[in-house]
């Protein structure tokens, strides 16, 4: 298999992963039910989910008052492109794409 199709895919996944965990948890919070941990959010985030994490914000209106969650998602995002462009414009390893 393909390296790049492999990480476009865990990408797709880990992406609606967030965007779902999200969703859970707002039909939660509405429920009065037991919470997804902020932690976990953040996670999901961090391992790649950040586009779906906050898609799942804002087409949920879930966590848009927390201001941890207005900023840091989206930081977490600048940081996962600013190191997706380093690897591939000015890192000392070189990859090719087929």
């Amino acid at each position: 298999m393909n390296v790049i199709l492999f990480l476009i895919l865990y990408a797709i996944i880990v992406n609606i992963a967030g965007l779902a965990e999200m969703g859970i948890d707002k039909r939660r919070a509405r429920r009065g039910a037991f919470r997804i941990p902020e932690v976990n959010l953040f996670l999901t985030a961090l391992i790649g989910g950040s586009i779906g994490c906050i898609a799942g914000m804002y087409l949920f209106r879930h966590k848009t008052k927390h201001l941890t969650f207005v900023l840091g998602m989206p930081a977490i995002l600048f940081l996962q492109l600013a190191a997706i462009g380093y690897l591939i414009f000015a890192a000392p390893v070189s990859f090719t794409f087929m």
